[in-house]
């Protein structure tokens, strides 16, 4: 219940009994602690993860989601961006007007990039920075034979110009083939459809499909290679033949962002000002329209970013 007196904001809430799970309502204004800022949003991002909270169960009902957020700060920490400075930030419950957000979980966004591109990186985008790096901890990135499946989803797209900046050769896997030249002017070296078509072993795979395509791609991995687990899109089981884990060493490893992200954060964002990332957004409107918007990112027709806007575009 909101305390009476208390400033109300529009937000994103948890309903199971609404069509995607979420709806818009009205909650009472966060308020920041030690060590964090409050964010006036211009824009959020939706995830695949944030439309999984909605329907998990595990999140009370009128409970404010989502995690990406870009705006400016309207009240600040002792330490930290001063009022008036553009961030980009991972915070819990970033689908509101006003989001609290810790000071090492978010990143100052320069003038010549859009918030509205911004917004589309934290959770994808670190996603791909850190997979990236625990799975090459003991490979030189630079000719690293790396294979990322649902490449042409938002952390798949960031990771193929990732490991393509880092020098790595790229394989992407997707489900359409009119998306191939998408991929590879995204730095993708092959496209492939079907993991029979890869005809030599890799390095490391980004997984964010699961199910059989993570069978096949464990089968591709080379001696000392690893598996990132970043998620499982298919919703399928991943059954592993009885021989699958005979052989030369090699790892699967389960994968979760850890803490602090604004190192991170503060890397993409000077990626994207050096012209060096783009963010694909594939779905854009207002925040009135998130069921839209989570209706196609959960049938697949996002190809990218989905982000939702809380100010007309002529804000941004």
């Amino acid at each position: 219940m909101c305390q009476a007196g208390g400033v109300m904001i529009r937000a994103v809430v948890v309903d199971p009994d609404a069509p995607m799970g979420l709806r818009l309502d009205r909650v009472e204004e966060p308020e920041p602690g030690p060590g964090q800022v409050l964010i006036e949003a211009h824009h959020v991002s939706l995830n695949r993860g944030d439309l999984d909270d909605a329907r998990s169960g595990r999140v009370l009902p009128g409970t404010v989601v989502g995690r990406d957020v870009a705006g400016v700060v309207i009240a600040a920490a002792d330490e930290g961006p001063v009022v008036g400075t553009r961030v980009v930030a991972l915070a819990p419950g970033a689908f509101a007007q006003r989001v609290v957000a810790d000071v090492d979980a978010l990143a100052v966004v320069p003038d010549d990039v859009d918030l509205a591109a911004a917004a589309a990186l934290p959770v994808a985008g670190v996603a791909a920075v850190q997979a990236l790096r625990a799975g090459l901890l003991e490979i030189p990135i630079k000719g690293a034979r790396v294979l990322i499946t649902g490449a042409s989803g938002g952390v798949g797209r960031f990771a193929v110009q990732l490991a393509a900046y880092g020098g790595a050769h790229v394989i992407a896997v997707i489900s359409d083939p009119a998306r191939s030249d998408e991929l590879a002017a995204l730095g993708a070296e092959e496209t492939v459809t079907d993991l029979t078509q890869v005809d030599a072993p890799v390095d490391l795979v980004l997984d964010t499909v699961g199910g059989p395509q993570l069978v096949a791609a464990w089968a591709l991995l080379a001696p000392g290679g690893n598996v990132q687990c970043v998620g499982a899109s298919s919703g399928q089981p991943a059954t592993f033949p009885p021989d699958a884990m005979v052989g030369p060493a090699k790892s699967l490893t389960s994968f979760l962002i850890t803490a602090p992200v604004g190192p991170d954060l503060e890397s993409l964002v000077r990626l994207v000002a050096a012209g060096s990332l783009s963010v694909p957004i594939g779905w854009r409107g207002p925040l009135a329209k998130i069921e839209e918007a989570a209706a196609a990112l959960r049938e697949r027709r996002v190809a990218g970013k989905a982000v939702l806007d809380m100010f007309p575009r002529a804000r941004s």
